[in-house]
């Protein structure tokens, strides 16, 4: 699936992963299911792998339901 509907908006790929990122991104995968539930909620978390830069690669995860968010870099 290349759309879904995320917070009531259906959202591309590219604008989920800037969502997770909080700015515009390079290219990015399909948005697939996570299999998890959001943390803050209890909702559905979806995720897409993206790059925000040519060096970068990172999957991010977005709840369809609340402003909750997280990506997978190491802090």
């Amino acid at each position: 699936m290349s759309n879904r509907v995320v917070q009531g908006r259906m959202v591309t790929p590219e604008k989920l992963a800037e969502l997770v990122e909080g700015e515009s991104v390079l290219e990015a995968e399909s948005i697939a299911d996570a299999d998890r539930d959001c943390p803050d909620c209890g909702g559905d978390v979806i995720s897409v792998g993206y790059m925000p830069s040519v060096t970068e690669f990172v999957t991010g995860y977005k709840c369809q339901d609340c402003d909750w968010s997280d990506d997978d870099r190491e802090d």
